[in-house]
């Protein structure tokens, strides 16, 4: 148990050492990638969206103020190129958001202007994972002196996020984003493959809510990065920001179900555990209308979600809480996993990362966060289920134990009446499948309530235990011994009949004689009388035990110490003969 305990706490410091290198390499943007933000970097027109691109030399741009009024309209963004940037080799990297078509112009000191163009639903080959479409300015011998976006049917300018950056940079920042991107959905995967295999496996219902979880997460990642579209191009723009809002929203409500349900019920309040309950459908819920609205207040309603959204965080946190205190170790480890997405919550919205983290900004540190989650969530339920199979399994030895022990003579330690009946079962169907003799010897100590009465039951039981470890050298494959009560013990053999059975008892009777009691009775010779049964072909054990205490009675009338052996023969139905044998 310690060892596994250690191995986890080693697994998860490494875990969190590798994503926190990772959160590392990436939180700083290229040293020259220029970010532009549109009410303070670039200047702004409307226009209607039957004017050409061409119209573009015509408009007039206003640099101060925000846009208006472009949600049915086409809204332009200029950004000058200046100093501050490289002259030659740029590119444009804009994140997916929800518009209609993008068209970017690039605008050279010549007067000439070269335009590439995207629209929903069709990339084409400018889309990049990390949810970013990239355009590489055409290479010429002119410098730049701006580029031009122009928007058709753009939800809100507050999700416009774009940056200038060199083509090799912007390379670099295309692998590096595929390779994070990449790695955490593959443990998404891995960890919802694994979580719905464990609720299957012991039927909870949280490990079911945990691997919706992370399903929910690995398509909102995917879509997010657009790692889709080398499979369904038809689905980029518009459709993947509209399902990536509406899978956010299901994920936290899959996640806040995955905690409540993973406390047993009556350790919160009932009141706490439906509002929590509650909050988190209505998280989910709200996600449909978001989904679809594409005008101007959806920045404001997104705002509020995003209210709603550390609400419900709240929530969960006091229910775990509370559940913690309570002795829910299902709480501790889930306040665990959701430390790091409320760390991140809580930073994202307090430092403005969106220019961060080769371009992903706050969208893939949430997902780094939630692969940390899903990770943790599976590693803590795979430790607390092995806690409870190592539970079960020291249920089952100690089960296990008690009915070998209910099976065994406390004293001699051979097997009771009990346990002898269990172990000759087996060897009489065994006889009778294979045509064998069956026999079964019953030998009492001669006279021994005297030993109890003369040497006290401490002597009678050394007695008993010098006998029972004589007779236990008989036991083997064809042969099996036991304790039967008080002084008689029992010896059930197969495949030994006639003189060779009768020398046996002999042997046995022999040899229980020659013990050596010193130490408890002094010179007194302990003696037995043996009772032999043999059958053939084998009988049940109660005709095989009729017969040998009928054999054992004739062998105690007729002067104790002897071996008196009853032969049956089933075919005949009776007793074919009896022999008694006298000590020498």
């Amino acid at each position: 148990m310690t060892a596994m305990g250690d191995l986890a706490k080693i697994w998860r410091g490494r875990l969190w050492l590798g994503l926190s290198a990772l959160l590392l390499a990436l939180i700083a943007a290229p040293a020259h990638a220029r970010s532009l933000d549109v009410e303070r970097d670039l200047c702004h027109a409307v226009s209607g969206t039957a004017l050409g691109d061409d119209a573009l030399s015509g408009l007039r741009f206003s640099c101060h103020g925000a846009p208006e009024g472009y949600q049915q309209a086409s809204l332009w963004l200029r950004a000058p190129i200046d100093g501050a940037a490289p002259r030659r080799d740029l590119a444009l990297m804009v994140h997916n958001s929800r518009f209609d078509r993008l068209a970017v112009a690039f605008s050279y000191a010549d007067g000439a202007t070269r335009w590439q163009r995207v629209r929903s639903g069709d990339f084409g080959t400018h889309w990049r994972a990390g949810g970013q479409i990239l355009f590489e300015a055409p290479g010429r011998g002119v410098p730049l002196t701006a580029v031009t976006m122009r928007f058709d049917g753009l939800s809100g300018h507050q999700f416009v996020r774009a940056r200038i950056v060199a083509n090799d940079e912007a390379g670099m920042q295309s692998a590096g984003m595929a390779a994070a991107v990449g790695a955490a959905l593959t443990l998404l995967l891995v960890s919802c493959i694994y979580s719905l295999s464990l609720a299957v496996a012991v039927r909870r219902k949280y490990l079911a809510w945990q691997a919706a979880w992370a399903a929910t997460m690995l398509l909102w990642g995917t879509l997010w990065s657009q790692a889709h579209l080398g499979l369904v191009p038809w689905a980029a723009g518009t459709i993947t920001a509209q399902a990536g809002t509406f899978l956010a929203c299901l994920a936290i409500a899959a996640a806040t179900a995955s905690a409540v349900t993973a406390v047993e019920r009556g350790t919160v309040p009932k009141g706490l555990r439906t509002a929590t309950l509650l909050l988190g459908a209505g998280v989910g819920l709200a996600g449909i209308p978001l989904a679809f609205i594409r005008g101007g207040s959806l920045a404001a309603l997104a705002d509020l979600l995003g209210l709603l959204v550390i609400a419900d965080l709240v929530m969960v946190v006091l229910y775990l809480g509370w559940a913690w205190r309570r002795g829910s170790i299902e709480a501790r480890d889930f306040l665990g996993a959701w430390g790091l997405p409320m760390a991140v919550l809580a930073f994202i919205h307090i430092v403005d990362i969106e220019d961060g983290f080769w371009g992903g900004g706050s969208k893939l540190v949430v997902l780094v966060a939630a692969t940390w989650q899903a990770l943790w969530l599976a590693a803590a339920a795979t430790r607390r289920l092995a806690h409870l199979r190592i539970e079960r399994d020291h249920a089952r030895d100690a089960e296990a134990q008690a009915q070998q022990l209910a099976r065994r003579d406390p004293l001699t330690g051979l097997p009771n009446r009990r346990g002898f009946i269990d172990s000759v079962t087996p060897l009489l169907d065994r006889a009778r499948a294979d045509n064998l003799p069956a026999a079964l010897l019953l030998v009492d100590i001669d006279r021994f309530k005297s030993i109890n009465d003369i040497y006290g039951h401490e002597a009678g039981d050394a007695v008993l235990c010098g006998i029972g470890r004589r007779i236990e050298r008989w036991e083997g494959s064809m042969c099996t011994v036991a304790r039967l009560g008080g002084e008689e013990f029992g010896l059930l053999t197969i495949g030994m009949e006639g003189i060779i059975l009768s020398r046996f008892a002999e042997s046995i009777r022999r040899g229980i004689a020659a013990c050596d009691h010193s130490e408890a009775v002094g010179e007194r010779l302990v003696t037995a009388s043996v009772g032999v049964a043999e059958v053939r072909p084998a009988c049940d054990f109660k005709q095989l035990y009729r017969l040998a205490d009928e054999a054992l009675y004739d062998a105690k009338r007729g002067g104790r110490n002897r071996v008196a052996v009853q032969r049956h023969q089933n075919d005949a139905g009776r007793a074919s003969g009896r022999e008694i044998a006298v000590s020498k």
